[in-house]
């Protein structure tokens, strides 16, 4: 058990390195040990590209037949973007394949390990499952909800401004700003509010473009919307997807049906604390500025903006700074 979690721990490291890159699929490791020692290691390295299995099977420096296999979630076994990773596992030879953790989707669910036990390759799984669910928490909550997993984001001055009133535009610093395009690259979807649009006439694309772009949403009615805002002006780059309603639910549920399996919130106040207040956040990060705007400062952060900063900043899950900015990220539930 002690080797299995130890091998299942360094595939999980391997997964990590594909978030940004894979999403919608999901982030996977794998190595494949053979003897006590590790012959070949391989990732997820970009959506549409060869799984975490075939990387680790072609960078074998010996043969990896009589080997086991460590994957953090169960090989898939149907074409997709690629052919099935059971085939290649079987005509490798491998002996064995642990699993951190069954693939939820219907197109799999356990029908990956039949096909393998078929081929007479022992099965094991459940080695470090809550990691490898944790590390993928939006591809097994839409598997389970059809709906997305959603990001609620935002950047405050020390004294709790979310935007200020003097000649200057930014509350954060560039390093902060940059980390907000790589969070932008892992999502399909931004969301923000009208007012938002109607003040900073934003792009909400990632910067540079990496060919992916997220479909940009917006709440509110379009009539209001300048015809010659940033929005408008790049619609055939990336789209515009413009609702009437406040009805957060049913926004999650229509994204769902358009395959958005990761919602990015980064509305004003309003929008923020509808979806805190509602309970529909699912991750929370906020940057935080050592600037002080007092008078220069305008918007505040709601109350309960307030709390979900205070209970972070004892709860969270990570912290990082960008110069003199602090990054605070957390999960709600």
């Amino acid at each position: 058990m002690a080797a299995d979690i130890k091998f299942m721990k360094s595939a999980l490291t391997l997964a990590k390195k594909g978030i940004g890159n894979v999403e919608s699929n999901p982030a996977v490791g794998c190595v494949v040990v053979k003897d006590n020692k590790i012959i070949g290691k391989g990732w997820h390295k970009k959506f549409g590209g060869a799984h975490a299995e075939i990387n680790a099977l072609k960078s074998c420096k010996q043969s990896p037949a009589g080997a086991t296999m460590y994957v953090t979630l169960e090989p898939c076994c149907h074409f997709g973007k690629t052919p099935p990773c059971t085939n290649a596992i079987i005509k490798a030879g491998i002996k064995k394949v642990v699993a951190a953790v069954k693939d939820p989707t219907r197109k799999v669910a356990g029908k990956g390990f039949k096909i393998l036990k078929k081929a007479g390759i022992e099965i094991k799984t459940n080695i470090c499952k809550n990691e490898a669910e944790k590390l993928n928490a939006p591809f097994f909550k839409f598997a389970k909800t059809k709906k997305p997993w959603v990001i609620v984001k935002w950047a405050q001055s020390s004294d709790g401004f979310l935007a200020r009133s003097d000649e200057k535009r930014w509350i954060t610093n560039s390093a902060s700003r940059k980390d907000v395009h790589n969070l932008r690259k892992k999502v399909q979807a931004i969301l923000v509010g009208i007012n938002t649009v109607l003040a900073d006439d934003p792009m909400l694309t990632v910067r540079p473009d990496n060919g992916r772009q997220p479909l940009r949403v917006v709440l509110g009615r379009a009539s209001k919307l300048p015809q010659n805002c940033n929005l408008f002006r790049t619609a055939k780059k990336s789209p515009v997807y413009i609702f009437k309603g406040r009805n957060l639910n049913n926004v999650l549920a229509r994204l769902g049906k358009r395959n958005i399996q990761q919602l990015l919130v980064e509305g004003g106040q309003k929008v923020i604390t509808s979806f805190l207040k509602q309970k529909l956040a699912d991750e929370i990060i906020i940057y935080t500025s050592n600037e002080k705007l007092a008078r220069n400062g305008k918007i505040k952060t709601s109350q309960i903006m307030k709390k979900t900063y205070n209970r972070l900043k004892i709860n969270y899950i990570d912290k990082r700074l960008f110069a003199k900015d602090v990054r605070l990220k957390g999960f709600i539930k």
